[in-house]
């Protein structure tokens, strides 16, 4: 059975970091895109972050780019998301989700498997 567990979340002040995991199981993931978006209630999910395969690609949207770094360590079966700089408007629900595609993409509707989340709040 496949599944995406994230964890790393939690309260933290306004300039502030965390780093989330993303830990995959049920069948090697080295082969799949990457990818962590973002809900808040009330909300449609965002893209936070993308990442290729073999991590030699990425994509950031734009409200996060400079301060979010994706990663991904395939011996681990596990995706990063490194968050600096951290704003009040970053605080959401999380999610890592994963499809066996090359190309990378923004789109939720193109990854198949996703994760519970975690939730990452921000204080002004």
């Amino acid at each position: 059975q496949v599944q995406l567990v994230e964890s790393g979340g939690g309260l933290v002040q306004a300039g502030g970091s965390l780093r989330l995991s993303c830990a995959a199981s049920g069948r090697t993931f080295s082969r799949d895109r990457m990818g962590w978006f973002r809900q808040v209630p009330g909300k449609e999910r965002e893209f936070v972050a993308g990442i290729t395969y073999g991590g030699g690609s990425t994509l950031y949207a734009d409200s996060v780019k400079g301060r979010f770094t994706i990663s991904r360590d395939n011996a681990k079966n596990t995706v990063y998301l490194q968050m600096n700089s951290l704003k009040p408007e970053d605080t959401a629900v999380y999610y890592c989700a994963a499809d066996l595609s090359y190309r990378l993409s923004s789109y939720d509707h193109e990854y198949d498997y996703w994760g519970q989340g975690t939730q990452v709040t921000v204080a002004s």
